[in-house]
């Protein structure tokens, strides 16, 4: 599927902007290809810099205030150069995914209200950017899937997936937002918690699985929150047993947050397992790597998992 974004012209250059993109579908840590091509109107046109942005709306930091659109990555493709009168003039590109890029389709399928954009930026004057905007759908890497595949399996269901302005304390970012998946709790876990709300935080190495668990009972008027954080590696996807990987997490950070609350009467423990078939691998050592490419054939979710914190 090809998609093409276009300016309006330019009313005093008579210059416009096409960005076409071959395949929109893509994955964090891929290179995204394309090619802008700019046309020239009756007179040459001085470019003085092409530049590509993502933009996407995020929720910002004050819950009153409303959700804004917001361009968080961007890199120049192209300097100076002029396009001669009457003519055309191509530049391709491929441009780095960042491994953070939130995720917008899932199971073949966009996720409600996440939408994301390929901007286009052509400086023809100091006050004028000329843009041209064009969908880009961003789908899980194989370790993310695979997290996903298994809370489903575990009896969770999306309930939402949303854009929060701003990281998380402790936690390393490279991108000014991050992204929170919600659930509706599995039936074997409501118990302890009636919230789950997940953060993938991932690198060319790895991916950081950050649980926010929550229990409220609005009766009683107690509320109580608690995060634990897992690290799994990029390697061996396919040698391991994925939903008893996700349901030892979840077991741990439940009983983990049912013992900082032990002083409510609701407080209780996993002791069972929904699905284990064999005990988790153990954690390979950090450093390996996918080589700069996410989602290529042998290329899958981690195969060490790490402890909560």
């Amino acid at each position: 599927m090809r998609l093409t974004g276009v300016s309006r012209d330019s009313g005093w250059t008579g210059l416009s902007v096409r960005t076409t993109l071959p395949n929109p579908s893509t994955r964090p840590g891929l290179r995204l290809p394309g090619r802008v091509t700019l046309a020239a109107g009756p007179d040459d046109v001085l470019v003085r810099h092409i530049r590509l942005g993502l933009v996407t709306t995020v929720e910002p930091d004050d819950p009153a205030a409303p959700r804004r659109l917001v361009q968080f990555f961007s890199l120049p493709i192209a300097g100076r150069f002029v396009v001669p009168a009457g003519r055309r003039r191509a530049v391709d590109f491929a441009l780095p995914l960042p491994w953070e890029i939130p995720v917008t389709t899932f199971g073949g399928v966009p996720l409600l209200s996440l939408r994301m954009g390929l901007r286009t930026e052509v400086s023809v004057d100091p006050d004028l950017d000329q843009g041209a905007m064009v969908p880009v759908l961003v789908h899980p890497i194989p370790t993310q899937q695979h997290v996903l595949a298994a809370l489903a399996t575990l009896g969770f269901m999306i309930r939402q997936s949303g854009l929060q302005e701003g990281g998380l304390p402790g936690v390393e970012h490279t991108l000014p937002l991050h992204q929170r998946w919600g659930y509706w709790v599995g039936p074997l876990y409501a118990g302890p918690i009636t919230e789950l709300e997940l953060i993938f935080v991932t690198n060319s190495a790895g991916l950081e699985v950050i649980m926010w668990l929550d229990r409220r009972l609005s009766l009683a008027g107690i509320t109580h929150q608690s995060i634990s954080r897992f690290r799994i590696w990029h390697a061996d996807a396919g040698q391991r047993d994925w939903v008893a990987t996700v349901d030892r997490w979840l077991r741990q950070a439940i009983n983990r947050h049912a013992a900082a609350a032990a002083h409510a009467d609701w407080s209780a423990t996993i002791s069972r397992s929904a699905h284990v078939s064999r005990h988790p691998d153990q954690p390979i050592k950090p450093g390996y790597g996918l080589g700069g490419t996410a989602g290529s054939g042998g290329v899958g979710g981690g195969s060490g998992g790490g402890d909560g914190t």
